[in-house]
Formats: C-alpha cells, structure tokens, sequence
C-alpha cells in the first residue's frame, strides 16, 4: 500500500507539473506565434486568456466530477484530454485551430491539482497529508515560476514553438500508463444529475469577467473602468454571477448543485476562499519579478532565468517545508509563517535590493513565503468539514486561487505603467536640475512611452553623444523603473499582510 501511495504521488506530481508549466511556458513564444498566425497583440493575449479560462471552469466541475465517478477515471481523462490538445494545438493550421485547440488542453490540465489534492486527503494517512500536499503544491509553484524561461530554452533549442506543445505527448502517455497502475482507492461515488445550468452560468460568468479585465489599462486605470466595453462585460458577469447564485440555490434545495452552497454559508469556507485569492494574487506577483531583474539589475534577458532559479527552488522547499508543518502544527500555523516570511520577502525588495546577491536573498524569501502557500494549508482548511464531498471543495477553492491570478496582474502592471509614462516629465526634470539641455529628450522617449518599449528607450539613451546627458538619462530611466517596480512589490506585501489577518480571523472562526 506504501509503494502504491509513493507510486500515485509521484504521477500526480508530475501530472500537476506538466499542466501548470503549460500556462508559463507559453509566454515565451507568444511573439513568435502572433507572427506565425498574423494576428495581432491583442488577440495574440487570447492563447493565454483563454487557457486561463479554461482552468478557471474546470476546476469546480472536475471537483464535482471526481465525486461521482471516482479520481482515477477523471485523471485518466483529464490526462487524455490535455494530450489530446496537446497534439491538437501542435498541429493547428489556423488560429481559430490553435485557440480552440489550446481551450480543449487547459480543461484537460485544470483538473489534475484537483483530483491529486482530493485523492491525498481521502487516502493518505492524516499525519502524511500535508507532506503530499505540499510536493504537489510545490510543483505547481516551480512550474508557474520556471515556465517561461523552460520555454525560452526549448525555443532556443528546437527553433520551432510546435515543441512547447509536442513535448506533453509522451508525457501524457507515461502518466496515463502509470496511473492506471498506481492510482487505486476505495471510493464512495455520489451519482447526481449535472447541475448544468450552473456550469453554463459560471462559465459565462468567468469569460465576462475575463473579457472585462482584458479591457483594463494599467497606466490609465480609472479611464479604463469607466470606459463603455469594460462597464458592459463587467456588469454582466455581476448579473451572471448573482444568477449563478440564485439557481444554484434551488438546486440545492433538490441535490446537490456545482458550487458547495451549504458550504457557502460556513464564515469558515468563505474566509479561506478569500486566503485561497490572496495566494494566487501573491503568486500572480512572482512572474514580474524576471521583469525587474533585466530592466532594473540590468541582467541580460538570456540570464535572466538563472538568477530566477533561486526563487523556484525556495518555492519547492517552502512547499514542503509548508506541507511538514501543515502535519506537525496545522494549517493556521503555516499561513501566518508563508505570510510573514513572503512579507519579508517583498519588503527587501523596495527597501534593499540594489545587487543581484541582493535579489537572491530577497527572492529566497519570497520562494519560501508563497511555496508554504500553496498546497497544503489552504486545502486543508477548505476540507476540514466537508465529509466525502472534498472534491467539490477543493474545484472551488482552486477557482478563488485562479481568480486571484487573473485579477493581481492588472493591479501590478498598473503601477509599473503609470510611473514609467511620466518618463519624458522626470527626464526633463533632471536635465534642468543639472543645467543641461532638455530640448532633444522628445527625440529619445515622449508621454507615451510604454514599458513595452524598454529596451529601445534605453539603447536610445545609451546612444547619446554627451557623457552628462547620457549618465542623466540612464540614471533616470533606473529610477522610474525602479519606482514602478517598488509600487509592485509594495502591493504584494499588503497583500502578504491581509493574508496574515485574515488567518488570525479563520482561526478565531474554526
């Protein structure tokens, strides 16, 4: 039984690796598959947005799925499902192809957190639980921080983006061969009729809301919510979501409905639901952090990933130092560390970090924090009072996460995209300050410059003649960028902070 145990575990943590590193992995190659498609930026976003989507929607559905049909006959076909879209994506002729190709593989990954999460808290011994919970979760954090820089390396490699999603094939094959052999449990099933009207409602739901936020400027952010396309999609996903409720109400007055509603009115749940969106906010901050390594340390984009990896291998020892502590002193404890130790974290960063020894340091902190996050705890106390119905708990749990993930981009961005639009106005500034001539500055950045537009405003500064004005100019543009990156990490230290509270609040709560 041991053997078997280890033997799921390690499928299962390979499966939830393979799915989460598809969604990084991907950024990697977005330029060179918006040229390979001719679309545009914007509809180049969608291969991500829509993956996002896609496991958003599957996560509480495969939860209430593995409740009536069993864990391992949903692995086996979430696993064929994301190889299957795999090949299907690898083999696009056409964007529509691509896109729809990309949706059908993410409702295949979505699931595999679930039901590996869901199979360990129904199988493994109590005091093993956070341990496995926290490999799992460690690998989804190692995957969401080394995706993009693993699909640099395969593109350097092959020269071809058909590998980033070739490449899952035999992997699939291998865990679909190993989990039917190692993934075996005794399982109460509860066969109910789809609750369908709640998985139309809520995924019309989510792509509204979706949709909304593609909609927002970081460096115009309240221009944009007033705008009429925003206030139009995201008024509809209130009213969906409101609907979602409502029905999903009745539902249960006659089974069980999609979403966990006698959960729901638990302080409890709702609460962790909160801890589950705070994690993925602080989560979503992590994949900014290349960013400021190369436009901030100046580290070349090549090496930039090195010196990432330090964080990714703090994530996985706080997974499973996170998941030991989760066994030894319960879930409450191991938040209210993350928190302070991810708070640490991102305050260096503003406070200290000028060096790349520096950054190291500070990331490892920051590795550690939302690595104990991830797995354990939070599923934990989601399943606490849930009897058999873990499934469904944990689909919805992961779904707040997600959401935190989608949202917190927007509100990072913002603050990098604000401070450097003011680049021209501080440039100019500084020029005066030092009694330098300001009149050729619109030659080299104007008042809408971008950060997009990063490296070529700095080979523009570098470019000028004059040992004074080029020192300004560079000087300025590492201020600006390191002001916008500051407002960033500051948010993620609130964020640490109000994940701190609200654990303390659950633990009076339980």
């Amino acid at each position: 039984m041991q053997r078997e145990l280890k033997g799921a575990l390690f499928v299962f943590a390979i499966g939830v690796f393979m799915a989460a590193l598809d969604n990084g992995i991907i950024t990697a190659s977005l330029t060179t598959l918006i040229y390979a498609f001719d679309v545009s930026a914007t509809w180049g976003s969608w291969t991500i947005t829509l993956y996002t989507l896609g496991l958003a929607i599957s996560v509480p559905i495969v939860g209430k799925l593995s409740d009536q049909f069993g864990r391992k006959r949903l692995f086996v076909i979430e696993i064929a499902l994301f190889g299957l879209g795999s090949l299907l994506v690898a083999l696009s002729v056409n964007f529509p192809m691509f896109l729809t190709a990309r949706f059908i593989q993410s409702l295949g990954g979505g699931g595999i957190f679930i039901i590996a999460s869901s199979f360990i808290l129904n199988t493994f011994p109590k005091e093993k639980q956070g341990r496995a919970l926290g490999v799992i979760g460690g690998m989804n954090g190692i995957a969401a921080v080394l995706g993009p820089n693993v699909g640099a390396l395969i593109l350097q490699l092959t020269g071809s983006w058909h590998w980033l999603f070739l490449i899952n094939i035999p992997i699939a094959v291998l865990l679909l061969l190993f989990g039917v052999k190692y993934i075996n449990e005794e399982q109460e099933l509860h066969h109910e009729k789809m609750d369908w009207a709640g998985i139309f409602l809520l995924t019309s739901a989510i792509l509204s809301l979706m949709i909304s936020l593609t909609m927002l400027e970081g460096s115009n952010i309240i221009t944009s919510l007033l705008q009429p396309r925003f206030f139009i999609f995201a008024v509809l996903a209130i009213v969906l979501i409101a609907t979602l409720i409502r029905v999903e109400k009745r539902i249960a007055r006659i089974r069980e409905p999609l979403l966990p509603i006698r959960l729901f009115q638990t302080s409890s749940f709702l609460w962790t639901l909160v801890l589950a969106s705070f994690s993925g906010m602080i989560l979503a901050s992590v994949i900014f952090i290349p960013g400021f390594l190369e436009q901030y340390l100046q580290i070349p984009r090549e090496q930039a990933g090195y010196w990432f990896t330090p964080l990714a291998i703090a994530s996985g020892v706080g997974a499973g130092g996170g998941g030991t502590l989760v066994d030894k002193k319960g879930p409450i404890t191991t938040l209210l560390t993350a928190s302070i130790i991810a708070f640490i974290g991102f305050f260096l960063f503003p406070l200290w970090v000028e060096t790349i020894w520096q950054m190291i340091i500070a990331s490892i902190f920051v590795g550690l924090g939302f690595g104990m996050m991830l797995g354990a705890p939070i599923n934990v106390l989601a399943t606490e009072k849930t009897d058999e119905r873990k499934g469904v708990a944990l689909g919805t749990t992961s779904l707040f996460r997600q959401l935190g993930m989608t949202l917190a981009p927007t509100l990072y961005a913002g603050f990098i995209a604000r401070t450097f639009s003011n680049l021209d106005q501080r440039t100019e500034a500084n020029l005066k300050e030092k009694n330098l001539p300001p009149e050729g500055v619109s030659g080299y950045v104007d008042d809408s410059a971008q950060i997009s537009e990063f490296q070529t405003i700095q080979s523009n500064f570098q470019s000028v003649s004059d040992d004074q004005v080029r020192d300004v100019l560079l000087e300025t543009l590492q201020t600006v960028v390191g002001q916008g990156y500051n407002g960033l990490f500051y948010s993620a230290m609130t964020i640490s902070a109000l994940m701190f509270i609200g654990a303390l609040y659950v633990k009076k709560l339980r």
